[in-house]
């Protein structure tokens, strides 16, 4: 067959035509990739041949409020893994979990992973880093990044908290104010070869972090030390499951110290029980039992439905809506003024308060003290603690229970908040930790509610008086310090269980400040379910005493000279300890005491006054007896709580 030469000449043009097309394709396509996407492939290029890998930024340090280190940010190794760059996963992750000493599965979870990088361990030791860098391992490398470092361990663990392996905060201020101490992470570049290995002395870019701010916290490293101390002394003498001591300046709300026991170490925390985290000041509730009637007899006086001239008559109860609500002295006070019931620490004088302010005024002078509601402290898990509405129904006997500290909830920051109101003239300063926030660009203040004035300076006068006749006369003896003061009040409340409040289970507490008429400190402790003698007389009020003789030195108050008793009048408290309580009844009687009987024991194993103290003629004497058994107030059917 026979092909013309006009149709090869045809065919040869089209072949020439297809082959110039193509030519001009593809080296258009050549210069676009070359020119117009130059950039995409170096940056290509580049993601292959360098890798990123995240740096911490070093968390800001945080400080008592005397300039010392409580929380620090120290330079460390950690070990990070390149998942797409791991050759042999199964080896690799065995390699690793036989140096670092963790869980097969763990690293092999973590090498799976699809991501660009994982932190393996951080906090590696010099000797590990050394072991991995050796062991020559595809995708895996060894970085400097900052780790928290806690100088002393078990100070104020419940307060700082604690940082996760990401270098965030998890509990405490290391949480609350993280957003502050985490500052900005950086980035370093690494260069790799062919197969993935970093290339030693290879190119390297580095972009700092930016530190974290710096906190300044309210509290003091010595008070604190003090109250830690106290603390765990009191639980261990009285076998209290439980306690806390709590202290601020009065004037400003700034707390100085947040001791609780157990207690834990931050440097070994996942040792403890992790209950023994819990900032309890602000997280927990209670009642608040009898240091509570400060509050009631300051709403009382200002609403007018009290005097400091009433009187009234204690049978040893009072009866409300069917239910009896029984004092502490079971066989009365008989006759008192207004300061002697809170020296005395009358339930059925309280109770009747409760009463008389009625639901609608009470429940509005609980909110005033910021009961029942979140005060805005600068601390993570605030609770409000509860306090229940008139318009719930609720039943009179439960303002009644409220008048002597039962039958709501609070937390004790929040107790603690009302004693510094009254101490400081009816103004009230929320309590806060942090004193200011240290940034590159100065100094800040944290977001606290401003102080408020919630009740009259006089009515606050008058309360303050009162407290402080309570120790200089009353229940609180064992809390006075000579020269400085002391204003307070003691509470014994019962727990509830299973509905009802517990005969054996207690909470003892006391609450106060000093010296009362220019108050430096206002204290509260707590101890949960103590042992034996639970009397908030007996074993919290000594306490106090041993915090007021070390803080005020230290504070630099001068004690004040006291008159003292006119020793031509005085006469000596006879010795009743260990005796049985009948005999020591008529013994104090017969030498001319006033006698009153806490609890319904045989023996007597405390007394106020002291021994052989000399005191006036006429005083009354509270003698303590042994059995472990608190009279029960009141039987609610749906107490606040349960």
């Amino acid at each position: 067959m026979r092909v013309s030469n006009t149709l090869v000449g045809k065919r040869i043009m089209l072949l020439f035509v297809s082959v110039t097309l193509s030519v001009l394709l593809l080296g258009g396509r050549l210069v676009y990739l070359q020119l117009a996407r130059n950039s995409f492939f170096i940056g290509k290029a580049m993601d292959q041949r360098l890798q990123s890998i995240p740096v911490d930024a070093k968390r800001g340090t945080i400080y008592d409020r005397n300039g010392i280190p409580l929380a620090v940010s120290v330079s460390a190794n950690a070990v990070y893994a390149i998942p797409n760059q791991v050759q042999d996963k199964e080896y690799t992750a065995a390699r690793l979990s036989e140096i670092l000493e963790l869980d097969l599965e763990f690293v092999l979870q973590r090498l799976k992973r699809n991501t660009a990088s994982e932190w393996i361990k951080k906090r590696v030791s010099t000797e590990e880093a050394l072991a991995v860098h050796q062991a020559n391992l595809p995708g895996i490398g060894v970085v400097e990044n900052p780790e928290r470092f806690y100088p002393y361990g078990s100070l104020a663990p419940q307060v700082l908290g604690i940082v996760g392996i990401d270098n965030e905060g998890l509990e405490g201020i290391e949480l609350y104010y993280d957003s502050y101490l985490k500052g900005v992470k950086g980035e370093a570049i690494f260069e790799r070869d062919a197969v993935g290995q970093i290339i030693d002395g290879g190119i390297k870019a580095y972009t700092p972090s930016v530190d974290g701010a710096d906190i300044i916290l309210t509290l003091d490293f010595y008070i604190q030390q003090i109250a830690e101390k106290e603390v765990r002394r009191a639980c261990l003498e009285t076998g209290s499951r439980l306690g806390l001591i709590v202290i601020a300046d009065p004037k400003t709300g700034e707390i100085l110290a947040n001791a609780i026991y157990p207690t834990y170490d931050l440097l070994d925390y996942n040792a403890y029980p992790i209950e023994n985290r819990r900032n309890i000041a602000v997280t927990d509730t209670y009642e608040p039992g009898s240091t509570f009637k400060a509050v009631t007899a300051a709403a009382a006086l200002d609403a007018g439905v009290a005097t400091l001239n009433t009187h009234f008559f204690d049978p040893g109860y009072i009866n409300v809506s069917g239910w009896t609500i029984r004092c502490w002295n079971r066989g009365g006070h008989g006759p008192q003024s207004f300061t002697q019931t809170l020296e005395n620490s009358c339930n059925p004088f309280y109770a009747k308060l409760g009463i008389d302010l009625g639901g609608e005024r009470f429940y509005q002078y609980l909110k005033t003290f910021k009961f029942g509601s979140r005060l805005g402290v600068d601390f993570p898990g605030e609770a409000p603690g509860t306090v229940r509405p008139p318009s719930e129904k609720v039943p009179l006997v439960t303002w009644a229970n409220i008048g002597f500290g039962q039958g709501f909830t609070c937390t004790p920051l929040q107790l603690l908040a009302a004693f510094a109101a009254i101490a400081n003239d009816g103004v009230y300063c929320v309590p806060h930790y942090v004193k200011a926030i240290r940034t590159e660009s100065g100094e800040i203040a944290p977001d606290i509610p401003p102080p408020e004035r919630i009740i009259d300076p006089n009515i606050a006068d008058m309360v303050s008086k009162v407290l402080r006749s309570v120790i200089a006369n009353g229940s609180g003896k064992k809390a006075d310090v000579k020269g400085y003061a002391v204003a307070g009040k003691t509470g014994t409340a019962q727990l509830v269980e299973n509905g009802r409040y517990s005969h054996s289970k207690t909470v003892t507490s006391f609450a106060g400040y000093a010296p009362e008429h220019d108050p430096q400190i206002v204290g509260l402790l707590v101890l949960w379910e103590p042992q034996g003698a639970f009397y908030g007389g007996i074993i919290a009020s000594p306490v106090f005493a041993r915090l007021v003789e070390q803080i005020m030195p230290y504070l630099g108050v001068v004690p004040e000279k006291e008159s003292g008793i006119d020793r031509r009048l005085a006469v000596r408290v006879p010795d009743v300890l260990g005796k049985p309580t009948a005999e020591a009844q008529r013994i104090l009687s017969e030498a001319g005491f006033r006698v009153e009987t806490a609890g319904l024991g045989s023996r007597i194993i405390d007394q106020i006054p002291a021994p052989n103290a000399e005191v006036y003629p006429g005083t009354t004497v509270i003698i303590y007896t042994d059995l472990d058994y608190l009279p029960v107030y009141t039987e609610i059917p749906d107490p606040i709580g349960v």
